[in-house]
């Protein structure tokens, strides 16, 4: 069904309320604008979140959201999460990676703050429904609402979507999940949008243009250790084996490369290096931590998976484990599977779940 008949023929008599997370950008701006065509009641919401540092953009950002907002005739508000962002996503962030894992921020912040305490807070105030300019679908199955990858496969974010907590969807609309982004540009511009022309944003929002690995060395102590060989030999040394990740071959500063990291030990603070890519090809792993739309059982031979954003489908078999644990098994090696990180699980365009890589 075409996205604005579908959002006319989610309406009723009355007029429904939705609450829009407005962030600024060209996407959210054209969520917002298609509701409203649909006779939709809409606020924007523009989320203060926590940053650090010159580098980011959250004043353009808001001013950004003002302005669509103004354009499109619709109240907007600025709700302020950033105490909370930085607890529970900040703060994730920073502990995976003292702890040896590489974790995942974009999925955390969906989770915890824009279907989370945005969610629940716009529900409190009487909204029917919150949106975002999320490239992704909601359908309803049966006695289920269902996640469906975004119709651009170039810019489907069902990914970042996977630990959403299902009971959420009933009352989530993606608008834009069923354009490709070049229609979305086309309609910014053909309603004079202000931020029509405005570049999408890259990287983690609160670290801003600043390298990651150097985020992290402002907020964990520096820890000197070696870079080892897969047979024990010391070639180097590091500053810290939390700032690194499984398959990482920048910033090693070995000679006779390339190398990449192939394993962590954070007890021991060492790096575990290899010329070698098949030594960080997996054929098997376990996650935990599981966040299921749908029963996976049912659909078990035709299940497929994505283990780091942008990669395409591979087929894999679960297996349950003891203590919620499942083993995934890809049909083919997978290059450089990341303790902390999220497999997502899919059956065809439909999004089963995810779970935690351990």
């Amino acid at each position: 069904m075409h996205a604005v008949a579908y959002l006319v023929f989610i309406m009723n008599k009355k007029k429904r309320k939705v609450f829009v997370g407005m962030s600024g950008g060209v996407d959210s701006s054209v969520a917002a604008a298609l509701l409203k065509k649909a006779g939709f009641d809409v606020v924007g919401i523009y989320m203060k979140c926590w940053t650090e540092g010159p580098a980011c953009t959250t004043k353009e950002d808001e001013r950004s959201a003002r302005l669509a907002a103004s354009h499109l005739k619709i109240p907007l508000y600025v709700w302020n999460f950033i105490n909370e962002y930085k607890e529970k996503v900040v703060e994730y962030m920073i502990k995976g990676y003292q702890e040896g894992v590489t974790p995942n921020p974009d999925i955390m912040c969906n989770r915890e703050i824009k279907f989370g305490l945005f969610f629940k807070k716009a529900m409190a105030l009487g909204a029917n429904f919150v949106a975002t300019g999320h490239y992704a679908r909601v359908k309803k199955k049966n006695a289920d609402y269902v996640l469906l990858k975004g119709k651009d496969e170039t810019k489907d974010q069902s990914y970042f979507l996977a630990m959403v907590k299902p009971e959420v969807l009933a009352k989530t609309l993606f608008p834009i999940g069923e354009y490709e982004k070049t229609q979305v540009r086309a309609f910014a511009k053909k309603l004079g949008l202000p931020n029509a022309e405005r570049k999408d944003s890259q990287g983690i929002c609160f670290v801003g243009k600043v390298e990651l690995g150097d985020f992290l060395r402002v907020h964990i102590p520096k820890k000197e250790g070696a870079i080892v060989s897969t047979t024990g030999e010391i070639l180097g040394t590091h500053d810290g084996a939390y700032y690194y990740t499984v398959g990482q071959r920048e910033g090693l500063k070995l000679s006779g490369g390339p190398y990449y990291v192939a394993k962590k030990d954070g007890a021991l603070n060492t790096l575990e290096v290899t010329r070698d890519e098949q030594d960080i090809m997996t054929s098997e792993l376990l996650i935990r931590d599981m966040n299921w739309f749908l029963p996976y059982k049912e659909v078990a031979d035709s299940i497929s998976a994505k283990f780091r954003y942008r990669q395409e489908d591979v087929h894999v078999t679960l297996k349950e484990m003891k203590d919620g644990v499942i083993k995934v098994i890809p049909e083919v090696p997978q290059r450089a599977i990341t303790p902390g990180q999220f497999a997502v699980f899919y059956n065809g365009e439909e999004l089963l779940g995810g779970g935690v890589i351990i």
